[in-house]
């Protein structure tokens, strides 16, 4: 039993991918788990109870489906369970979803994150930890992305859902005093994927002999991060609490990424290595034995050509940032995909 045992933690979002295995990396680090989704239907329905399912098989999980935008009914939750450790991932996600609907967004993205926050003020947690994007650096060339870079340029409505929850939180934190920690997650991929992400959409068509669609004909970089190092690096990030700006000196503020006025910092969490994208697809051909049929097509609106993290912040406060390569990745993908799906 770990040091962890006797606390709780609220995941937002536990029914959707990256929650999932969040709330499996804190159980198995000793966490009760209370998870609280809505199992909305942007994706397969069926795919997040199943996620629900295998959590519930701890005895230490406990499943909450509510619509997190409900005004009070996190006010409540948290004033009932009194979690020691927040990590806010509920969302609507996609760039590409969010150029048709973007009501959605600031519903889910910035409305549900409102009321994660009048929560933490009410009932505050030692810590409070929230899901941002790589998408928040938008039009930044400057590579690889890093935290203290300027990030104004947003190319998607996403993206700037994420950016204004990033401005949200820090205000908060500055308010009221509770400690909080921003992830800029870069491409998670892996087991238990959402179905609107490249690599499952590949694989299956792929499977069933349909051509996949390649934007800007493939030339494009991105920093794929494996869904168990994100995973780990949140639980490992839990006990790394920002601290107040009298606490600190300011040049190591900076080093430690801490906002100068508030209990505040953000953190990307990516693999520190941008992968062609057409390396990727061979990496799931291999996997698969089977060769792709490529539909090459111009970039898609709200998209970017590469992402790269920097993740000096991530190595400095953790032992063990993220750094599983693709082919192994996607081969796990793959051995889970054929098995779920039993194809």
């Amino acid at each position: 039993m770990t040091a962890a045992a006797q606390k709780t933690a609220l995941v937002t979002g536990s029914a959707g991918f990256i929650g999932y295995h969040t709330s499996q990396a804190l159980l198995d680090a000793g966490y009760r788990v209370v998870g609280f989704d809505a199992l909305t239907d942007y994706y397969d329905v069926q795919l997040k109870k199943r996620r629900h399912q295998r959590l519930l098989q701890n005895q230490h999980f406990k499943a909450v489906e509510e619509r997190l935008e409900t005004p009070g009914v996190m006010v409540d939750l948290v004033a009932k369970e009194k979690p020691d450790l927040i990590i806010h991932l509920a969302a609507q996600a996609g760039v590409r979803y969010s150029i048709d609907n973007p009501r959605s967004y600031m519903d889910s993205n910035l409305v549900g994150t409102l009321e994660v926050l009048e929560a933490a003020r009410a009932t505050p947690p030692k810590h409070l930890m929230m899901a941002s994007s790589s998408s928040v650096y938008g039009a930044n060339t400057q590579m690889p992305y890093a935290e203290h870079q300027k990030a104004d340029l947003q190319m998607s409505f996403y993206g700037a859902t994420k950016k204004a929850a990033e401005s949200m939180t820090h205000s908060y934190a500055h308010l009221y005093g509770v400690p909080m920690t921003l992830f800029r997650f870069f491409t998670v991929y892996g087991p238990w994927g959402r179905p609107d992400m490249a690599l499952f959409k590949f694989t299956k068509a792929i499977l069933e002999g349909r051509p996949i669609d390649v934007y800007n004909h493939g030339d494009m970089r991105r920093d794929f991060t494996f869904i168990d190092d994100l995973a780990r690096s949140i639980a490992a990030l839990a006990d790394v609490t920002p601290t107040l700006p009298d606490t600190v000196e300011d040049e190591d503020r900076d080093a430690l990424g801490l906002s100068p006025v508030a209990p505040w910092r953000v953190i990307n969490i990516g693999n520190n290595q941008p992968v062609q994208l057409t390396d990727f697809i061979e990496a799931i051909e291999k996997a698969l034995g089977i060769e792709a049929k490529r539909n090459l097509l111009p970039m898609q609106a709200g998209d970017v050509p590469m992402t790269w993290a920097d993740a000096t912040l991530l190595s400095r406060l953790i032992d063990t940032p993220p750094s599983t390569s693709v082919e192994e990745g996607i081969a796990r993908f793959v051995a889970w995909y054929r098995d779920y799906y039993q194809v």
